[in-house]
């Protein structure tokens, strides 16, 4: 398994200095989240100079309007081509949100019946993810939120998945046997790692109620072998940027010890 550092994570920070931190942290690679910094810049561009510091492993379409991006179903496009072109091999997208009103997003959705075939590429996958229940009530705002409806969309229009844990763990904080049944459909090819808590999504592993080890555990004995991507609010940490490393620091050994795959003791040679 490979362990990745989202851009969002460091959100408060530059995207080239962010970028450096992950690098100095040793980090296998970054999901890019398009933001804000890719209005009016040379998109490709921009991301060839991040590459430079460290493996983009995939790329997050914008969740929000951007100036120039047009609309969800451009974005998403456009973010395959950009993968395609930096050699990028996954694009996550969230699903339409019924509760936005994201009516033509929606049926643009259910229009295509081969998602790596009409918007993926041979050398770019395309991701969904699931999306968490909020407010009060814990009404998931975004269409596909039942797991087995999820899957059977997935399977039925060769769509892959990303599969955030405190999503999951909004709406069911024991989201370990949700995990198996999409992972059993062979559609993840993405997870998203942190913890849920009272409410607050992306929380450092510990801060919330997700037996979060207990998943590391159990993904430790499948046979996934793709990217686990550490997605945290920049609201747990302080400003200190030193802070904020060493406290990544910690996450990435944690993250790495609990997935790690150990090898068995080799035999010892007999006369």
């Amino acid at each position: 398994m490979k362990i990745t550092l989202s851009s969002g994570t460091l959100y408060t920070l530059p995207l080239q200095r962010a970028f450096a931190v992950a690098r100095e942290l040793r980090f296998d690679g970054v999901e890019l989240i398009i933001n804000q910094e890719f209005i009016r810049v040379n998109s490709a561009l921009l991301i060839a100079e991040l590459q430079e510091q460290i493996p983009i492993l995939s790329i997050h379409a914008p969740f929000m309007p951007l100036d120039g991006w047009g609309t969800p179903m451009d974005s998403l496009k456009r973010c395959v081509e950009l993968a395609e072109r930096a050699g990028i091999g996954l694009v996550n997208f969230h699903p339409p949100s019924w509760m936005g009103c994201e009516i033509s997003f929606w049926r643009w959705l259910y229009k295509i019946h081969d998602f790596q075939e009409q918007i993926g590429t041979d050398t770019v996958i395309v991701a969904m993810e699931n999306m968490p229940w909020v407010g009060r009530f814990k009404i998931n705002p975004h269409i596909l939120a039942d797991t087995r409806q999820m899957i059977d969309f997935l399977t039925e229009r060769n769509l892959f998945m990303t599969f955030d844990c405190t999503h999951m763990g909004s709406g069911k904080a024991n989201f370990i046997n949700d995990f198996y049944q999409f992972y059993n459909s062979g559609r993840i090819r993405n997870i998203h790692f942190s913890d849920y808590g009272h409410g607050r999504e992306h929380l450092i592993p510990g801060h919330g109620m997700l037996p979060l080890t207990r998943f590391l555990n159990h993904l430790r004995n499948t046979d996934y072998n793709d990217t686990v991507t550490l997605e945290l609010s920049p609201h747990e940490f302080p400003r200190n940027e030193e802070i904020m490393k060493a406290s990544l620091a910690e996450i990435l050994a944690y993250l790495r010890r609990e997935t790690c795959k150990e090898e068995p003791p080799h035999r010892q040679a007999t006369a």
